[in-house]
């Protein structure tokens, strides 16, 4: 390819918006000069490269913006310490295909076992599928949505946690709520119902929410909507966290 010619390929690029492409024209034409590739599939070259590029980009973006706390994924989860969890349940969730019909997951178990390393790897491959995604506590959303309707801005506020694909709800149960705070999540809930997913991670058993809620009817009423399209993981084995803790103590012990 002419020097000629690479310039104004670059030129055109740039004023498209195809900085890659502007980058690395002269890459792909030595590739298929190597390759001997005809212009079809000199083109499928450009074509795929850009793509996968314009892909990794929105990818990355898209993390940025969605407040998740850290990017583990599913293969980064110990399966062995939780002996009592059927892997084969949350490479199902894995496939997303919930996400797809707009229903919901729900991680039960006490602190510790790794609901939320599994909501977040789940959400991560949500946004590598090209979700948009979006974290949050339970107890920080409550704090912003009261705040928000303070200050006279519930509704803008609330578009937070219904404009993503797919919304994780962390930490439900820690705290108990109060009636207007748990009216606030029922109106999240209700009119994300059947439209786009949740993954929610509690500490609670469902039995168990009429006392977070502080209401069995509207702790119904959430668990309604919630529910009916729903796909429910209970982990129950020991805590990674006092593991960890046990193993630096053992250490500490040896040491001394």
């Amino acid at each position: 390819m002419s020097e000629l010619v690479s310039t104004r390929i670059r030129t055109t690029a740039a004023k498209l918006g195809l900085p890659h492409l502007a980058e690395a024209i002269n890459e792909y034409a030595r590739r298929a000069d190597e390759a001997k590739m005809g212009y079809l599939d000199f083109l499928d070259l450009v074509l795929s490269e850009e793509l996968a590029v314009r892909d990794d980009r929105r990818f990355r973006q898209g993390l940025r913006l969605s407040r998740l706390p850290h990017h583990k994924t599913l293969d980064e989860y110990d399966f062995s310490f939780q002996p009592d969890l059927d892997p084969r349940k949350v490479k199902d969730l894995a496939t997303l295909s919930f996400v797809d019909a707009k229903a919901n997951a729900a991680l039960l178990g006490p602190p510790g076992v790794g609901k939320t390393h599994i909501a977040v790897a789940l959400a991560v491959g949500a946004c590598r599928a090209g979700y948009s995604i979006y974290f949050t506590s339970l107890d920080d959303m409550v704090r912003n949505l009261k705040a928000a309707e303070a200050a006279g801005r519930l509704t803008n506020k609330l578009d937070t946690y219904l404009r993503p694909s797919v919304l994780v709800v962390d930490e439900v149960g820690y705290q108990p709520l109060e009636r207007a705070e748990a009216n606030r999540v029922f109106q999240v809930i209700s009119k994300r119902y059947e439209k786009d997913s949740i993954i929610l991670t509690s500490n609670k058993t469902f039995s168990e929410w009429g006392q977070v809620f502080g209401d069995e009817v509207l702790a119904t009423a959430i668990l309604d909507r919630l529910l009916h399209h729903c796909e429910v993981i209970s982990i129950n084995g020991p805590s990674y966290r006092l593991k960890n803790r046990l193993k630096a103590i053992e250490r500490e012990t040896e040491v001394a």
